[in-house]
């Protein structure tokens, strides 16, 4: 089987590529708007792009009358977002995040999520997820379609005991993210195994 990209429509490349690249990430954002209204909102095209500088990366799709979602607005005004990682116990309130809801009311509020201060920058963190990520904007790219976001992290946050501080080290016994899957699905992450790896190939993990 081949499919010529040129020959489908935008709406056709994104069900195939969206369900055969899996599964993702989840990033569940925090953001502010220039009037103080919080939002949250969750995105899959979200990865890692690197650690010096400590870069990653969420892509926004455009409204389909070609406005902006919140938010993509929210950081355009003021360049600050907090990225939380999804795990089981909160999985369903972030899908119900995605909700469309008018502009002035808090996401976290209506599914029932707490907000607590971040330390370097103004949009709250959820204080229910496991990993939170204060980022600053560092780079903003634009397609047809989406608005790309590259954020610059600031801080940190887990869980008490989630990370042995003195190795850098998750302790992923304890670490249950759940990922995007095709269409509506998603899955989690409980079924692990692990491969005979050459030490220098363990130094990279």
């Amino acid at each position: 089987m081949e499919i010529d990209f040129s020959r489908i429509t935008p709406h056709e490349r994104y069900k195939l590529m969206a369900s055969l690249i899996v599964p993702r990430p989840i990033a569940l954002v925090t953001t502010l708007s220039g009037d103080g209204v919080g939002n949250a909102a969750p995105f899959s095209m979200f990865c890692m792009l690197g650690e010096e500088p400590p870069l990653l990366l969420i892509s926004v799709n455009r409204l389909e009358d070609g406005g902006q979602k919140d938010t993509a607005a929210n950081i355009d005004a003021r360049g600050e977002f907090v990225v939380h990682i999804v795990d089981e116990p909160i999985a369903e309130r972030m899908h119900r995040c995605g909700d469309v809801l008018p502009s002035h009311v808090d996401e976290l509020g209506f599914v029932g999520l707490t907000p607590i201060p971040s330390s370097a920058v103004a949009p709250p963190r959820i204080a229910e997820a496991p990993v939170a990520f204060e980022c600053v904007l560092h780079e903003r790219l634009e397609t047809e379609s989406r608005q790309i976001y590259i954020g610059r992290v600031l801080r940190l946050h887990a869980r008490d005991g989630l990370v042995d501080t003195d190795r850098c080290r998750v302790r992923l016994q304890d670490f249950f993210p759940v990922a995007r899957f095709g269409a509506s699905f998603y899955v989690t992450t409980r079924d692990r195994y692990s491969h005979t790896v050459t030490a220098t190939a363990i130094d990279e993990l």
